[in-house]
């Protein structure tokens, strides 16, 4: 492939649906990329395409075109009922969701179809009142749209006749793939359904998933030179762990106004990161799985509207998600899969632009290091870690943004403040339910043992009534304090049916039994702990034994 990032070929040659069309022109898409030159021949036809292609290279927009043309120019399938989905996309993130209904209304908000955003975490009872009034295209995440799907009366795949699973290998990555069969086995067979498959790697199960569930798939792949964008600068530090801070603090100030992004492993050093850079004096903006939902998009709004520096994201972040003016991205931490590296520092260099690639090869993630140039081919060049590359140039202060009513201007602090006292909060109540089923569970318990028993004692007293009366709380019908019903070493556990049957039993004894001694609840076994301190106890104690 050449580094031009633009065919030749128009989207006008292919004879798209003229409000399509004019969508496109007016949203600034007159040529393909190659990705899109390749496969929309074949999917505009019907066929179905497992499309393989760098990341940034205008996959989204192949298929979204292939969706609303066919909408717009084929008959809904005849059982379809008007709130029925005609087409569905399922993406792995939420982030990678929000972004493709995003690319979508720019082009397609005006010719008359219903797209529905269905996505975790936030507007559970909107999303479904979305759904049962009706949507041409969902646009999804998988446990979310599962949930509603499962639900009979909310929505249903049975007339849907095309879908899209994008970034399909990180569905693997995060264990959607039951998921998705689930989701396909209840759409249209096959044969009747166009199903189209995009990712940046094709890798064998990725290919299973697709011979399995779509009809006679063409394979395409636009080759690159290199796995890694051609425009993407990297290079490699190799820091001591108490340095990595430091020297990101170094280089963030020799690149002073880049946007940047600074990727991460874990979600506790998204945290420790964000707060080492605004205290150094940054916009920053944080991107995990702790943080809600909504302070995630906000978060992400104002990132890409240039109101944040800087993004700290863990690989949550790492595909799908086009933000202009991105320059320099920074692998604080290596990433474990090699596949990672390259969605990383994709997020750079996007349509024909250039970006630096930094990573730090620390003494915990450098093990990391062979395995990503292996897959990418090439050796990363490296740099060395001078003294003054850890000490940060000075940079003008500039005044904190006042919060607004979004959050905006928020600290870092205080975003993982209020994660964590939502996290309390919600074990808490977690906590509370639980008992509460237990207390509830254990009274309903007590009452259905104690019935039988109080039925038990009033037939003994009906059976013999001129023997001796039973106790009134047994005649009552009040049970006794219980111990926890447990069985030891193959007995009956207390209030069981023999064990009610052998009390009405002892009541119905003869003249004999008012004379017994009334049996009273079994003796605790000491536990093991227990008995083994007593028998400590006892070999201290003990004297010595006498000697022969």
């Amino acid at each position: 492939m050449s580094d031009k990032p633009l065919t030749d070929i128009t989207f006008s040659s292919f004879g798209l649906h003229p409000e399509l069309l004019a969508g496109l022109e007016a949203a600034g898409f007159t040529r393909c990329t190659p990705i899109q030159a390749q496969t929309l021949p074949l999917t505009l036809a019907g066929r179905d395409v497992a499309g393989q292609a760098q990341t940034g290279t205008g996959k989204t927009l192949a298929f979204l075109v292939t969706v609303v043309n066919r909408l717009l120019t084929r008959p809904a399938l005849a059982e379809r009922k008007p709130e029925d989905p005609r087409a569905l996309i399922l993406a792995p993130t939420r982030e990678l969701a929000i972004q493709i209904h995003k690319d979508a209304l720019k082009f397609a908000s005006d010719l008359g179809l219903r797209f529905a955003l269905v996505y975790g975490g936030v507007d559970y009872d909107k999303q479904r009142a979305q759904l049962q009034a009706g949507a041409d295209v969902i646009i999804a995440t998988p446990g979310r749209l599962i949930d509603y799907v499962r639900q009979h009366r909310v929505v249903s795949l049975h007339a849907c006749e095309i879908c899209v699973l994008d970034e399909a290998d990180r569905m693997f990555d995060l264990g959607f793939i039951k998921d998705i069969r689930f989701l396909l086995r209840r759409m249209p067979p096959r044969t009747e359904r166009q199903t189209l498959l995009f990712s940046a790697t094709l890798s064998l199960r990725v290919l299973e998933l697709a011979y399995e569930h779509m009809n006679d798939p063409e394979k395409i792949v636009v080759e690159a030179e290199t796995v890694t964008a051609a425009r993407v600068r990297q290079k490699i530090y190799y820091p001591a762990d108490d340095e990595k801070i430091p020297l990101l603090l170094g280089l963030l100030s020799r690149s002073e106004g880049a946007r940047t992004m600074v990727f991460v492993n874990t979600k506790a050093y998204v945290e420790r990161v964000a707060r080492a850079l605004e205290q150094a004096g940054y916009r920053v903006g944080v991107l995990s799985g702790d943080v809600p939902q909504k302070k995630r998009e906000s978060l992400l709004r104002r990132f890409q509207t240039g109101q944040l520096e800087i993004l700290v994201a863990t690989d949550v972040a790492a595909r799908g998600l086009h933000i202009e003016g991105v320059s320099h991205v920074f692998n604080f931490d290596l990433p474990f899969d090699p596949e990672d590296y390259v969605h990383r520092i994709g997020r750079t260099a996007r349509l024909g632009a250039e970006g630096d690639a930094i990573s730090f090869a620390c003494e915990r993630y450098a093990i990391h290091l062979p395995d990503i140039e292996a897959y990418i081919g090439q050796k990363i060049p490296s740099e060395p870690v001078t003294p003054e590359l850890l000490v940060p140039l000075p940079r003008p202060e500039r005044p904190k943004p006042e919060a607004g009513a979004d959050g905006e201007g928020e600290s870092i602090r205080e975003i993982f403040r209020e994660v964590r006292e939502a996290r309390a909060a919600e074990q808490g109540q977690g906590g509370r339910s639980r008992r509460r089923r237990r207390k509830r569970g254990g009274a309903e318990e007590g009452a259905a043992v104690s019935a039988p028993q109080a039925q038990a004692a009033d037939g003994g007293a009906r059976q013999a009534p001129a023997q001796a009366a039973p106790a009134p709380d047994a005649a009552a019908g009040v049970d006794r304090p219980r111990r926890k019903r447990r069985r030891r070493r193959g007995r009956k556990p207390e209030g069981t049916e023999a064990a009610n049957a052998s009390q009405a039993r002892q009541q119905q004894g003869g003249k004999g039994s008012s004379s017994r001694k009334e049996a009273g609840p079994p003796e605790r076994k000491p536990s093991l702990l227990a008995r083994i301190g007593q028998r400590l106890k006892r070999l201290v104690l003990r004297g010595p034994r006498t000697q022969h």
